[in-house]
């Protein structure tokens, strides 16, 4: 049983009252860690050091370049460290170690590439139409950031909205999910002895109400980057009416993967394996509705139907597994409801559908496929963030086109074809933030990702997202030799 704490001001502590958030493994649904259920003073006793160490002491003294080598020296920390973490986030989260340990690998280059950017932030000079002005722009630290971060990668998650963050100046309050919080709070080892000064990261975990409506309100903060589900997000869109702050909303999808005739069949099973099953389909941008050409349906649905039985399903920190559980039991019961009701509304149910024999402790579900004849049916409404994949036909490019948006969602999208012609229309033609071309669920820090509609607005990785954590000053000087002149003297 590991008792992790907030870490507040550079110290680690327990909630203000002692309440404790227990976590369940979700391979064998045992209590294996508990973690601190912050309090409305423990989020005023982490903002309070943000905003004190922004405005003060070693942080608010440093060059750009002195906090693009801590960026470094963070990154090179996080690289050393990804085994343990990602092995903390598996036993927390069900994840498979092997795409954890991975990814927080990986996650190590966000910290470098906003490491490097840190010292390239620019101003203008302004051609001004003023005799004897020199007018020229500065980009400061727009103040205390809210990074509210769910529990599915969460190593990655964040990073998109601490390196940014800090590169920029910035404090951080990271608010971990109350399910599955270990690697955060694992990882506020990794900060500390990074050598930040203490208050300018703080990592809490706790519930929406008091934590995240007290954090996401709170006066001194002026931003918010938010990753999480809809209804989420139109309180946080709620919450910051009281203190006006700037809000960057990552939220979830229904992506559409479009499956051309004249696909590589191999390349495009792979993709759609890749985005359902992957993750246990935890992925905001799983591909959960496969729109496939009639031409080939039947050949593709046989061959993704015998790959996905073929799929090994146990411990997640084994070596040999492909999928692991669910996060939660409360995950599992609505996928089990939808697939349900689905399977009322005329869906097939391909292959899965039921809990795997054999794996009767934990939140197991089966990789399922079903057969949807159209876009009524309720799995290919809902996000239901877990392996279901709902199949769907389409006759011509402009009917694939109308399928795909069909939806209030706009995340991510697939295309798979080698009309290179085509995949520029398709890629122009759908209504989504990102466009994955005969490949899927690929990332980079240097490629911006965000979504249309539903599933939020701004952007998170890029150049461009370091300018969303800073604000605009402009300076007027006025260079003349004679006075000021008299305002109530007109010329």
């Amino acid at each position: 049983m590991t008792d992790y704490q907030h870490y507040i001001d550079g110290e680690f502590a327990d909630a203000s009252d002692g309440g404790r958030i227990e976590s369940r493994n979700p391979a064998t649904g045992d209590v294996w860690a508990s973690a601190p259920a912050a309090t409305e003073a423990d989020v005023d006793r982490a903002v309070d050091a943000a905003d004190r160490s922004l405005w003060s002491g070693p942080w608010a003294e440093m060059t750009a370049t002195q906090r693009g080598r801590l960026l470094y020296r963070l990154a090179e920390l996080v690289e050393e460290h990804a085994t343990n973490l990602g092995d903390v986030e598996t036993t927390d989260s069900g994840k498979l170690a092997a795409e954890t340990r991975a990814q927080t690998a990986y996650v190590a280059d966000y910290y470098r590439y906003y490491g490097g950017l840190a010292d390239k932030i620019e101003g203008s000079t302004l051609p001004i139409d003023k005799p004897d002005m020199h007018v020229f722009t500065t980009r400061e630290p727009i103040g205390v950031v809210a990074a509210v971060v769910p529990w599915n990668a969460e190593m990655f998650l964040t990073a998109t909205k601490l390196a940014p963050a800090l590169a920029a100046g910035n404090t951080v309050v990271v608010k971990a999910s109350e399910d599955a919080p270990a690697a955060m709070l694992e990882f506020a080892q990794i900060i500390d002895e990074a050598g930040f000064p203490p208050g300018v990261v703080n990592i809490i975990t706790g519930h929406g109400e008091p934590c995240g409506r007290a954090l996401t309100s709170h006066p001194k903060v002026a931003r918010v980057a938010f990753t999480g589900g809809v209804e989420a997000a139109r309180l946080v869109i709620g919450n910051t009416a009281a203190n006006f702050a700037h809000v960057t909303l990552e939220l979830g999808g229904k992506s559409p993967m479009i499956i051309f005739d004249d696909a590589d069949l191999e390349s495009a099973v792979n993709g759609a394996i890749a985005g359902n099953f992957g993750a246990t389909g935890q992925s905001c941008v799983a591909g959960s509705r496969v729109i496939v050409h009639d031409a080939i349906h039947d050949d593709f649905v046989e061959e993704l139907v015998r790959r996905a039985e073929a799929i090994r399903i146990g411990d997640p920190l084994a070596a040999d597994t492909q999928m692991g559980p669910l996060a939660t039991e409360a995950q599992r019961n609505t996928i089990e409801r939808v697939v349900a009701e689905s399977s009322g509304q005329g869906a097939v149910v391909l292959t899965g559908g039921q809990r795997p024999e054999g794996l009767d402790a934990g939140w197991y579900y089966e990789p399922t496929i079903l057969g949807c004849p159209n876009q009524s049916i309720r799995s290919t409404q809902v996000e239901l963030f877990g392996p279901v994949m709902s199949v769907l036909r389409f006759d011509d490019e402009a009917d694939a086109v109308a399928l795909a948006n069909d939806t209030p969602f706009g995340l991510g999208a697939g295309v798979f074809t080698s009309d290179i012609g085509r995949a520029h229309r398709v890629a122009k033609a759908i209504r989504s933030g990102i466009v994955w071309v005969n490949t899927y669920r690929v990332i980079s820090p240097i490629a911006p990702f965000g979504g249309f509609g539903e599933s939020g607005y701004g952007r998170e990785a890029g150049v461009e997202a370091i300018r969303d954590y800073t604000r605009s000053k402009t300076v007027w000087i006025n260079t003349s030799a004679e006075p000021m002149a008299n305002p109530f003297v007109m010329r």
